[in-house]
């Protein structure tokens, strides 16, 4: 019998993210399907009691907490440890949570203290004779595995993007608050800063993700390139559209070869093999030639088109349900018109 903690942080205004309410939908979808389990509910923050109303219908049986103000901010000491009380409180076998970068840092270290083991990257599961068997990807996305563990607890980093958010009614649940002994506290968070002071262009809950090649910063027809240009057209249409904006590993790296590049574009906006997996509903690739390094970054993406002047570029080759044979440059300029 298997004992399912969930475990979620706390917005401060008492909410829980996007990604969160996928890792519940994930974890009420496993307590179904393996038969005799239970699910616990684990909240870390000082609006605990909020959250928990809030998914109150999920079918958990109890409900946890560790709140208080040091649990608000994303620290590893407070973080692992209140990780690792409720998964004594509750004797849990599975911890399930998002994949966050704050999960990511401390789940880790609370498994090890629990004696347990940890897979993270987990994009699906299946349960065959009442086992789990949990999916991952693997050599930079290009291998799939399925694999399981006898060993318990076993906690779970669900990748954002991929599980159906939880949805259901509010309502009233019971919360146990469990308490934690802290370390000598060494560090304290004084606030956030942004990491660039230019426009918005990383929207992972945009519908659109519109992807910059390196073809951009080529000669155009008359001989010439012209950045600048591309630069504000680039601009304009995602200000327009809202859309969030990727690119090429060809198109990031030269900006360390010195030559003239889009200013927007770092490598945090990589998309493909060695970048991120977006999971937008619907893409945009422009003046991509369509490798497979970076289209392997988009099977996550519903609906795949491409701008292109080569008619046999790689994105007409299976990858893109639509090819736009034209001028990248004059089609955004009329995108732009229209919108």
């Amino acid at each position: 019998m298997e004992k399912i903690l969930y475990l979620a942080h706390v917005e401060s205004d008492g909410t829980l993210s996007k990604a969160a309410l996928e890792s519940l939908g994930a974890a009420v979808e496993l307590s179904k399907k393996l038969s005799g389990s239970s699910l616990s509910v684990g909240l870390i923050g000082s609006q605990a009691e909020k959250a928990a109303g809030s998914i109150a219908s999920c079918g958990a049986t109890s409900f946890f907490a560790v709140s208080g103000p040091e649990f608000d901010c994303s620290r590893y000491s407070t973080d692992a440890a209140a990780i690792e009380a409720l998964g004594r409180q509750t004797q849990a076998t599975l911890m399930v949570a998002a994949g966050t970068s704050r999960f990511g840092r401390a789940v880790p270290g609370a498994t090890f203290r629990l004696n347990g083991r940890i897979d993270s990257r987990i994009t699906g599961f299946t349960v065959e004779n009442n086992s789990l068997q949990i999916q991952r990807w693997f050599y930079r996305q290009r291998m799939m595995s399925t694999q399981t563990r006898a060993q318990r607890p076993w906690a779970l980093l669900l990748d954002p993007g991929v599980f159906s958010p939880w949805t259901g009614q509010t309502g009233t649940a019971s919360l146990q608050n469990v308490s934690v002994k802290l370390p000598e506290l060494r560090t304290r968070v004084l606030g956030t800063e942004t990491a660039t002071t230019g426009p918005q262009t990383i929207r992972p809950d945009a519908k659109l993700l519109f992807v910059t090649g390196a073809g951009w910063t080529k000669k155009q027809s008359d001989g010439q390139p012209h950045v600048k240009e591309a630069e504000d057209l680039i601009i304009n249409f995602l200000e327009k559209t809202c859309a969030s904006l990727g690119s090429t590993k060809s198109l990031v790296d030269q900006t360390g070869d010195g030559q003239q590049v889009i200013s927007l574009l770092s490598h945090i906006n990589q998309v493909g093999q060695t970048g991120s997996t977006p999971r937008h509903q619907k893409g945009l690739s422009t003046c991509c030639h369509g490798e497979e390094p970076h289209t392997v970054g988009w099977r996550f993406i519903n609906e795949r088109r491409a701008i292109n002047l080569d008619a046999n570029c790689g994105w007409a080759q299976g990858k893109a349900d639509v090819l736009y044979v034209a001028d990248a440059f004059q089609v955004l300029k009329k995108v732009n018109e229209l919108l």
